[in-house]
């Protein structure tokens, strides 16, 4: 899932089959179809650990997009011309937004066990439930704010 730090709005999202880097895999994809729609914008993404390798970090380097990716303590991939600038440490600090449609989906959406079985009724129902927490986040960031 490719998630805006502004809104925390759901830009991009795809369902993939549980695997070692499939979440990888699928990032990259997603950042490749935005780096497709930005233009030459600057953009950097934002993610945990598990993307801290060296496959994603050079992909996402090549397609011209900053890594914000949380640094492992050993072995990482991220080095000190990403974390020294002060758009990484608001970019750490942002990704707890990033992560809240995922609890959403799971309590509110109805991803904690899926009641239909096949990869294209789970990526319906995952497409659904993204779409449905970008209505509810906008609901909330269009209201006008009550004057007491």
């Amino acid at each position: 899932m490719l998630s805006e730090n502004r809104h925390g709005l759901i830009c991009d999202c795809e369902l993939t089959e549980v695997s070692g880097t499939a979440e990888r895999e699928a990032g990259l994809r997603l950042l490749t179809r935005e780096r497709r729609r930005c233009g030459a914008r600057r953009l950097t993404v934002g993610a945990d650990k598990g993307y801290d390798s060296r496959e994603f970090v050079a992909g996402a380097r090549k397609l011209r997009i900053t890594p914000h990716v949380a640094a492992k303590r050993r072995y990482g991939a991220i080095d000190g011309r990403t974390t020294r600038h002060s758009g990484y440490a608001t970019s750490q600090r942002r990704r707890k937004l990033v992560e809240e449609p995922y609890g959403w989906m799971k309590v509110i959406g109805g991803l904690r066990k899926l009641r239909h079985r096949g990869k294209a009724k789970a990526a319906a129902i995952f497409i659904f439930a993204a779409t449905a927490y970008n209505l509810v986040r906008l609901r909330r960031l269009l209201a006008e704010p009550s004057s007491a």
